[in-house]
């Protein structure tokens, strides 16, 4: 980690390390570590704090999980010293700060409330703003995680990572509690919740971000910046940079999610023009140049479109255990994120699933096993998941991969079809036309495939009944409450409106868009895609003609 850096000193980095270790053993009192560390050692950038955390600090089996951050800062008060950068408003960095300037205003509402006799629907209206930090906290761990690590940056973004569950799932407890009337525990959660947020916020704003600055260069803040868009904001609206070439920037609605076991590769850039710039240093040079591949020959475009038309999601990890490949199908069950390839797969999962990937590849390298399966099973929904060992004609293990299928129309049919028919394809449920299919793109991320909880939080609203009237499928009025399923049933073509409107509809062609679907309100809608209200209502009008 320290090739990052220029003149590390690396005396100076012992004699805080040993400060702190004397102060948090109790050997040393708050006042005697300051005046310590202003004699000895006078300045402190945030930087060199996390290579003490990175090199100095004995990894233990039980790390810690809350980390209290602002103590640590008290220590360190008079002698850190951080520097204000002036960054584009949509830099990654400024994207972190953003929302995390909006989450602190949730936490004065949360103070602010807690005095007051509980009144359910309040507390639901803030909590679903809070659940939105789900996101915010998937970017840092698809995105901004990766890069660092690539740097040698580990042992700290992999601790943040436990905090980031931490807070994920604690925010998720104190909503369910609410939902189920537990007013009392509810309450009592909530100092806590807040401390824990802000002491997460705290460690961001002084270590995290300015750490990245200093390790990042700005062409790495570019390539960041468009996988970001795929996973989507919490909060904040941010335009796609047009200024250069990048992908074209889709966007997701959904918050972050923990994922089923090697799960969580990432998307990359275009897989035909990296196979070609890596082709091309042994003489194939030409993307039409037959290749010779095991059963006949394919040129690099044709395999790129091979790939891209898979019907099941393929990624590959390597007999290093490094995240080499995935298919960029349109179709993907959960999105990929940029960044990932190349990394530890151990890397792309919280400390709370890694024991399940270590015994995985295991169990796969020493040949006791070759097959692993995992599955999810919702109403309307049935995700297949399933890992297999890769190994060459010798027998040598040479990685996994993993393969993963929306199965939820195969696992509805019955009887048999031996003739051709279209019948099928245009009344199957979750069928769609060729031209939707060339429009799918993601809105999930793949941390956690067995964790549901937040399938984009459109599903977490009470049912409301729509307020439009239907007449032989037409709608007849569109408010704010008409539910998206009847615009959807009313005209499934509407989705092309929508898309043109915001990237972040295209979340409506992922297979759990059939869990939010039927409890989505235009006003929900509006609030998930960052559309005006009154736009998306008169489009809307416009479209059907009302």
């Amino acid at each position: 980690m320290r090739e990052n850096f220029q003149n590390i000193d690396g005396k100076k980095l012992e004699i805080v390390h040993e400060i702190k270790s004397a102060y948090d053993e109790g050997k040393i009192s708050l006042e005697e570590a300051r005046k310590a560390l202003k004699d000895r050692v006078q300045h402190l950038a945030p930087y060199e704090i996390a290579i003490i955390e990175q090199e100095m600090v004995e990894e233990t089996e039980d790390e810690c999980i809350k980390e209290d951050i602002q103590a640590m800062l008290e220590v360190f008060q008079d002698v850190l010293v951080t520097k204000d950068q002036e960054l584009p408003e949509n830099h990654p960095i400024s994207c972190y700060r953003r929302e995390n300037a909006k989450m602190k205003e949730l936490l004065l509402s949360v103070e602010d409330l807690v005095q007051y006799p509980l009144i359910k629907n309040q507390w639901l209206e803030l909590y679903e703003d809070l659940l939105k930090f789900k996101i915010h906290l998937s970017r840092k761990q698809n995105q901004l995680y990766p890069v660092l690590e690539k740097k040698g940056f580990t042992r700290p973004t992999t601790t943040m990572w436990t905090l980031d569950d931490f807070i994920r799932d604690e925010i998720s407890e104190c909503y369910n509690l609410l939902l189920e009337d537990k007013e009392e525990e509810f309450i009592g959660k909530q100092a806590e919740l807040v401390a824990d947020v802000r002491d997460l916020m705290d460690k961001e704003e002084n270590i995290l971000y300015p750490t990245s600055l200093e390790m990042i260069n700005e062409e790495e803040f570019r390539y960041m910046a468009e996988g970001d868009r795929e996973i989507g904001f919490a909060y904040i609206s941010v335009q796609a940079d047009k200024s250069n070439n990048s992908a074209s920037a889709s966007s997701s609605v959904s918050a972050s999610t923990s994922g089923a076991p090697l799960s969580g590769l990432s998307s990359a850039p275009g897989f035909a023009e990296e196979l070609a710039g890596l082709l091309g240093k042994y003489g194939f040079n030409n993307k039409e140049e037959k290749l010779n591949v095991t059963t006949g020959q394919l040129t690099l475009d044709q395999i790129n479109l091979i790939y891209q038309h898979m019907p099941v999601d393929f990624s590959y990890v390597d007999e290093n255990e490094l995240v080499c490949f995935y298919t960029d199908t349109k179709h993907r069950v959960f999105p990929r994120s940029k960044n990932v390839i190349g990394r530890d797969v151990k890397n792309c999962h919280p400390k709370a699933s890694v024991h399940i990937v270590e015994e995985i590849i295991k169990k796969f390298r020493s040949g006791e096993q070759d097959k692993a399966e995992f599955w999810i099973n919702k109403p309307d929904l049935f995700i297949y998941i399933v890992y297999y060992a890769v190994r060459d004609e010798k027998g040598k293990f040479r990685g996994v991969l993993e393969m993963m299928q929306d199965c939820t129309h195969i696992r509805s049919l019955q009887g048999s079809q031996t003739l051709l028919t279209w019948e099928q394809q245009e009344k199957g449920e979750g069928k769609e036309t060729a031209e939707d299919e060339d429009k799918r793109e993601d809105s999930e991320t793949s941390e956690d495939v067995g964790n549901k909880e937040n399938a984009g939080t459109l599903g977490d609203e009470e049912n409301r009944e729509s307020t439009e009237s239907l007449t032989a499928g037409k709608l007849t009025e569109i408010t704010e409450d008409t539910l998206l399923k009847d615009i959807l049933e009313a005209d499934p073509n509407v989705k092309t409106l929508l898309f043109r409107l915001s990237d972040r509809f295209k979340a409506l062609n992922t297979p759990l868009a059939r869990i939010m679907m039927p409890k989505a309100t235009v006003k929900m809608m509006s609030e998930r895609a960052e559309v005006d209200l009154n736009t998306l209502l008169r489009e809307l009008r416009e479209y059907f003609k009302l």
